[in-house]
């Protein structure tokens, strides 16, 4: 059985709220993790606001 799993990040927004809730879906490897009681959480491009911000881990 494979220990990776699909993810779905979705940003928090820039800060005036521009581009909340556009969704990531990436593929994240269990064994890399290291605490697992975090969520992940990257920063990636968002098109919408039109820069880097942050995407958190929705269940």
């Amino acid at each position: 059985m494979s220990q990776e799993m699909l993810v779905k990040l979705v940003s928090v927004g820039d800060a005036k709220g521009v581009g909340k809730g556009h969704t990531y879906y990436i593929r994240y490897n269990n064994k890399v993790k290291k605490d697992p009681t975090k969520k992940y959480e990257t920063k990636k491009f968002n098109p919408i606001a039109q820069k880097h911000t942050v995407y958190k881990q929705k269940k």
